[in-house]
């Protein structure tokens, strides 16, 4: 069952992205610090990973960072919507940047790769508390029929962040050396972060305003612990089955791109600034079409968007295994990132045009816990193909056909909602 509430919230909590404005803001920007952190390694440490000891043709032990990232984050989103729920979501995004602190150290002091390993593991906590609470948060604010517009806003912030933090951190990298960079560009974004904390305010008041506003009768599933909430949409509710399996696949896409295609790029003959632009143009273009993404799926319902996306996802994925050349890859990354734009926000809008308002941490802390399990499932899947074929192309293939079956999964499943009006 969709949410729909009666107006806009009480006098002394109104929802709506205008008249909350302020804070809306001061979690956009917490948004691009998160992007920041994750960004600044994406197209750096693969390539490099010969200098913390893997060698060549390693691709499970390269990939193990971002498993360790992918089952870090996935458990932590659903720990975190229930923590959300219960505490507030203020307390849990400030443990998420805490967590942060440890990154960029251990970084710069590893002797060896499993220290990139643990400090991804740090970064699965923060981005699994911080990232989580930004967009809960920015959910509670914002009026039902402006869902998809919040987590295009949400999710373009943080990509487009990302993207720039990749290509930034591979020039200063290239001038300065891996750790040194990495050092300066983490501790100067936490501690950012942590200074901006102190403005933001607890949204919880808001998700009470607008319980009070529900018709009784449809009340009963506020009730629901996290692990019947978790256990109906990841298994007994058709549409949410098929939504978490979605995100699974998107989530592998992303590891494709973060750990095999700087090693296919590599390997084909581009360096490691070349490589920032090809991976930082996916991010980027991924994050700015995100910006009219959600908004669209607000007017002609989530389905439409969600299917054409996963479509054109595989198609870019599909054309960089096939071409040679920075120009055609580029062109890839441009399909790839419009593809994730069109389904990315809109999957997690669909899940919250699901949820009643006191358990949305835990419905969609469901769903980004499968979705970014996919980073472990995908980090264990594609490196294995990459390990037995001794190349990355194998992977690239198997992850294009993936992401279209998730598509089609998602067009006979999931019926359409979110649009204005219904």
């Amino acid at each position: 069952m969709s949410l729909a509430t009666a107006g806009a919230g009480t006098t002394a909590h109104p929802r709506g992205i205008r008249v909350n404005r302020g804070q809306f803001t001061l979690q956009i920007v917490q948004v691009f610090l998160i992007g920041l952190v994750i960004g600044m390694e994406r197209a750096v440490l693969p390539v490099v990973a010969r200098d913390f000891g893997v060698a060549r043709g390693a691709f499970l032990l390269l990939a193990s960072f971002v498993l360790s990232f992918g089952l870090v984050k996935g458990t932590l989103n659903l720990v975190a919507g229930g923590l959300a729920d219960r505490f507030g979501r203020k307390p849990v995004l400030l443990a998420g940047w805490l967590a942060a602190i440890p990154i960029p150290l251990l970084i710069y002091f590893a002797p060896n790769w499993w220290w990139i390993v643990g400090a991804n593991a740090l970064l699965g906590v923060n981005q699994g508390f911080a990232s989580t609470m930004t967009v809960t948060s920015q959910i509670d604010l914002a009026d039902n029929h402006q869902r998809g517009l919040v987590v295009g806003i949400n999710e373009a912030t943080g990509y487009i962040a990302m993207g720039l933090a990749g290509l930034g951190a591979a020039y200063l990298a290239h001038r300065f050396g891996v750790r040194p960079a990495l050092l300066l560009f983490g501790l100067v974004t936490i501690v950012m972060a942590l200074a901006m904390i102190v403005r933001v305010r607890e949204t919880l008041a808001w998700v009470h305003a607008e319980h009070a506003e529900t018709h009784e009768a449809r009340l009963a599933g506020d009730a629901r612990s996290l692990r019947a909430t978790f256990l109906r949409i990841s298994f007994h509710d058709r549409t949410g089955s098929a939504l978490c399996q979605g995100g699974v696949v998107n989530k592998i896409a992303d590891t494709l791109v973060w750990v095999m295609f700087p090693l296919y790029f590599k390997a084909h003959g581009a360096g490691l600034v070349e490589i920032g632009w090809l991976t930082g143009v996916y991010a980027v273009i991924w994050g700015l079409s995100q910006l009219w993404t959600g908004h669209l799926a607000d007017r002609i319902g989530r389905k439409r968007p969600v299917v054409a996306g996963f479509f054109l996802l595989s198609g870019g994925i599909a054309l960089t295994a096939l071409g040679q050349g920075e120009e055609l890859w580029l062109s890839a990354a441009a399909i790839m990132g419009v593809g994730m734009a069109l389904l990315y926000p809109n999957l997690i809008a669909a899940m919250s045009d699901q949820a009643l308002p006191l358990i949305r941490g835990k419905a969609l802390g469901t769903y980004r816990y499968w979705r970014d399990t996919g980073y472990a499932i995908g980090a264990l899947l594609l490196g294995s193909i990459a390990q037995l074929a001794h190349a990355a192309l194998p992977a690239i293939w198997v992850t294009a056909a993936l992401v279209a079956g998730s598509g089609l999964w998602i067009a006979l499943v999931v019926a359409d909602s979110g649009r204005m009006g219904s």
